[in-house]
């Protein structure tokens, strides 16, 4: 690496346009069919050269600091462990994170910083991974990591770490709310289980899905957004299913619990409905955001 060298590495929030589950497999995880869509809500990551190894974060005002975990245990520490053991280097270097992705909100914010990490340090290290290579790194650090790395619209099967971009003729207008209070992906898969003891082996293929993005139709694709996890969400709390209810009485297409929640995404028409809906919400929840998908997957956007 050049002394001195500083980058940064921007990675996207996901979204869960579809979400199916399946029943546990032996290794005790779900079988997924997801389709994902990353969305103009970013984490940036800034690698620079030095002796040692160090992780720290900034995060937006309304974020609980506490809920990132620093001091070796950050998937920024696992991707960079894993990385320079494939290439046998030694871990060095300063990262910072600058959080934007709501953290424990079923958008894939920590796999999105370990896609930036993988993307960074590989640059800074002149380690010059094949694709192929970092997308297995990717899995192996988190089901949602190679997303963040690939962007777009995907498909995902097996636990969602097999990413296949899908034909989107879209610009899709996004309302999110995320929650102060996070919800555990374990026990949502736990109570998931809970209440559908007869899940399919394998979750089916999101065919109406599939063709309303391959259309551009918003109206097609809002009738088709679907979460396995949904019900698992809102019973556990009740307060996403009246959020989920003003958004649409508000303007939005359709709401939808993204991921394992509690985030829950709105899809709307145009960008002047999106705002309208924004607005109405914004009475009544401190972080409103208005947003754009599909974008690009991590990709560096500063080097000196």
């Amino acid at each position: 690496m050049t002394p001195g060298t500083t980058l940064t590495v921007r990675a996207p929030a996901k979204i869960n346009l579809h979400l199916g589950v399946g029943a546990p497999r032996e290794d005790g995880f779900h079988p997924l069919t997801s389709v994902y869509q990353a969305v103009g809500v970013y984490d940036d990551l800034t690698v620079a050269d030095a002796d040692g190894w160090s992780v720290d974060v900034t995060v937006s005002d309304w974020m609980d600091r506490s809920q990132v975990p620093l001091a070796g245990d950050n998937i920024v520490d696992r991707a960079a462990t894993l990385l320079a053991a494939h290439h046998g280097l030694t871990v060095s270097g300063e990262a910072h994170i600058d959080k934007a992705i709501p953290v424990a909100g079923g958008m894939a914010g920590g796999s999105a910083d370990a896609a930036a990490a993988l993307v960074a340090l590989d640059r800074l290290w002149e380690a010059n991974t094949s694709d192929d290579d970092l997308l297995a790194l990717a899995a192996q650090l988190g089901s949602d990591v190679p997303f963040a790395l690939v962007g777009g619209t995907a498909l995902g099967t097996g636990r969602g770490e097999i990413v296949e971009p899908v034909p989107d003729a879209g610009t899709w207008w996004w309302v999110l709310v995320p929650s102060a209070t996070g919800l555990s992906t374990p026990e949502i898969y736990r109570h998931f289980d809970r209440l559908f003891p007869d899940a399919p082996v394998v979750p089916p293929m999101p065919e109406p899905l599939l063709a309303a993005l391959a259309a551009g139709d918003a109206r097609a694709l809002a009738a088709a957004l679907h979460n396995d996890l949904q019900p698992a969400a809102l019973d556990l709390r009740p307060d996403l299913a009246r959020l989920i209810d003003a958004g649409e009485a508000a303007g939005a297409l359709r709401g939808v619990v993204t991921g394992s929640g509690p985030t829950c995404v709105f899809l709307c028409e145009s960008a002047d409905q999106a705002r309208e809906t924004a607005a109405e919400l914004q009475a009544a929840h401190d972080v409103v955001l208005v947003t754009t998908g599909a974008v690009a997957g991590a990709h560096t956007v500063s080097y000196v």
